[in-house]
């Protein structure tokens, strides 16, 4: 009977065919992914990697000076222009080697006098900038030019970048220009060429990607305060210490802690104005040039690569790993992967894509569960239809043994009678005749006693044995089934040995316990040599009998002793020697034995013997 093709295995090549649909398909879904935007969650991931890093200190010479409520308290009001007046002329004997201000200079109350002394203090200065946010294309000069009486005061364009409209449209700064139309460079882009002599070639600050028309980095930024700060009411009283500002570049702004216009969120906090200052945005900027240290974004492509890679990963294990183990996999997946990108960021300053790699693993796993689950359904189908079809194909196979066995026992039986009827009669036969018959009696004994194992095999295969106990005396059992073999014993002259002390009744199947110490009997003497003992004893240990057969016989190999009591199993040395056997008496002694609540075993030593022991309960468990 044939296996239907379904439940057949598939060939090598159908597995390898089957693996690369896998590989394809996941390559497929990892290349598809890739072209989702998931701006939004890379650029969360990205700020988590900007807050998990060690900080570092700022290398460029930056001070700030804010406008902050310890300001405003002493003055009863904002400082007017008379106030900046004050500072820029400390700043000039501080000799402070540049001086932005980071606010609106036209919002600054004052008297026209006041801001005519403000423009004559900033020529003062070696350097002196009023931020804006304004670009001059092509055409606009004079755009960002102030109005007056601040006309002739420097202005340079400072833009603060936010992700409204692009990329992850949070409204968080993360980039700033360098360079604009034209190559025109910032305000910071300057101040750092003037620190750091490498940068004075805009094509050597590293990190840059082209964005509408202009160069753009990622600002490497610092946690909130890590820039010296100043109050403003300070530095005006001149409660500082000499020298504090001297060749520095000091950023004066607001920080009032009231409008949401003076802070600007940062991958640090996005919270209104819990935020990053404008002042302390611009430090960052010029530090992050003068440092040269932006982040730089991996390509395009080593994003595909690893998506990719990740997607056939997740689809081999989601089809081929059990589910827990899969389960483990995938969280060390994702925990190495993170681990590498954090630690590719704070070192090295390399941003590598987490959103694509870590939604193709959620992804993955999300569209390709229900697809094993229902593999594993039509191989559970398939399973139930082979086990259905092996147990029909067993119980066909014992139906047909018993039948045999049950049809062989009926010529046996004439056979067995005709033999005794021929040696009873008076009629007498030649010795060699006798001899004849003696051997088809031997023949039909052990034909029987074969028979009788395979029914036995039979009734454990169908479960169809079941205990008839009775009281019954150990050693009248051994003493009965001895008898049954001394002439064997007689034959190959071997002495049986008997130690049997006084024992008491226990429940036992008589006819189970007798095949099981005459196939134990039988096999000490069958493999014994000649002029050899066989030592059969009984004794109560405990709560249990026990009933050991120990030989002179060749004994078993060490590496067949955990089989020895397998069904159909027989030794090396037994399938040589000239006697034979079905691989069947120990494997139904040791069913019977355990049948009663007890356990057979054997000891062996190679050339030396075996000891076979039999352990019964006095008293039965209920079942």
């Amino acid at each position: 009977m044939s296996l239907p093709p379904s439940l057949k295995q598939p060939s090598i090549r159908k597995l390898w065919l089957l693996r690369l649909a896998r590989v394809l398909l996941a390559s497929f879904f990892g290349f598809l992914l890739t072209h989702v935007n998931l701006n939004y969650i890379e650029a969360w991931l990205y700020d988590f990697r900007v807050q998990a890093r060690p900080d570092r200190p700022p290398k460029a010479p930056i001070k700030l000076i804010l406008v902050n409520p310890d300001t405003i308290a002493p003055l009863n009001a904002p400082p007017k222009i008379e106030h900046y007046v004050q500072l820029l002329e400390h700043l000039s004997e501080e000799r402070a080697k540049y001086v932005v201000l980071s606010m609106k200079l036209e919002d600054i109350e004052g008297t026209e006098k006041d801001k005519l002394r403000f423009v004559e203090a900033t020529r003062k200065l070696s350097h002196f900038f009023v931020t804006t946010n304004e670009l001059e294309m092509k055409g606009e000069l004079g755009k960002t030019r102030l109005p007056p009486p601040f006309d002739s005061v420097p202005v340079a364009s400072a833009p603060k970048t936010q992700d409204t409209n692009i990329l992850a449209k949070d409204g968080v700064t993360r980039r700033m220009l360098v360079s604009a139309y034209e190559d025109q460079p910032m305000l910071h882009t300057r101040i750092a060429s003037d620190l750091n002599p490498q940068v004075k070639d805009v094509r050597n600050i590293r990190g840059q990607i082209d964005l509408f028309e202009t160069k753009q980095v990622y600002i490497n930024f610092k946690p909130i305060h890590t820039f010296p700060e100043f109050s403003f009411e300070r530095v005006l009283s001149g409660s500082f210490e000499k020298g504090t500002f001297q060749d520095q570049v000091v950023v004066v702004g607001l920080d009032y802690r009231r409008s949401f216009q003076d802070y600007i969120m940062t991958p640090y906090n996005r919270e209104a104005v819990l935020s990053m200052s404008i002042a302390e945005i611009c430090a960052n900027m010029i530090d992050t040039l003068v440092q040269n240290s932006a982040p730089i974004k991996a390509p395009e492509w080593f994003n595909l690569i690893i998506t990719i890679l990740i997607s056939i990963l997740t689809v081999h294990v989601v089809l081929t790993v059990r589910p827990s183990t899969g389960l483990l996999m995938m969280g060390a997946t994702l925990f190495g992967y993170s681990f590498l990108a954090w630690l590719s960021f704070w070192p090295l300053g390399i941003w590598i894509n987490m959103a694509h790699p870590v939604m193709a693993v959620f992804l993955c796993y999300y569209f390709f569960i229900p697809y094993r689950l229902i593999i594993e359904n039509r191989r559970s189908w398939e399973y139930y239809q082979k086990n259905k079809l092996l147990k029909q194909v067993e119980e066909l196979k014992t139906n047909f043994i018993s039948m045999m066995s049950h049809d062989l026992k009926t010529p046996l039986a004439r056979i067995q009678g005709m033999t005794d009827l021929i040696l009873s009669d008076s009629l007498k036969i030649s010795s060699q005749q006798r001899e004849a018959i003696d051997t088809i009696r031997q023949s039909s004994d052990d034909l029987l006693k074969f028979i009788s194992k395979i029914l036995n095999y039979g009734k454990i295969e169908s479960q169809g044995i079941e205990l008839h106990l009775q009281s019954k005396d150990v050693n009248t059992l051994i003493a009965e089934v001895i008898k049954k073999h001394e002439f064997l014993a007689k034959l190959k002259r071997v002495q049986i040995t008997q130690e049997l002390e006084p024992l008491f009744p226990i429940l036992v199947d008589a006819d189970l316990m007798k095949q099981v110490f005459s196939n134990l009997i039988e096999n000490a003497i069958k493999y014994s040599p000649e002029d050899t003992k066989v030592l059969i004893s009984s004794e109560e240990i405990g709560s249990k009998v026990v009933v050991q057969v120990a030989d002179q016989g060749p004994g078993i190999p060490s590496d067949e002793l955990p089989n020895i009591f397998m069904k159909f199993f027989r030794s090396k040395n037994a399938k040589s020697s000239p006697i034979k056997g079905s691989g069947l008496g120990l494997y139904l002694a040791k069913y019977f034995t355990e049948l009663h609540q007890g356990s057979l075993f054997v000891e062996s030593t190679y050339g030396q013997g075996s000891t076979f022991t039999v352990e019964l309960p006095l008293a039965r468990d209920s079942v």
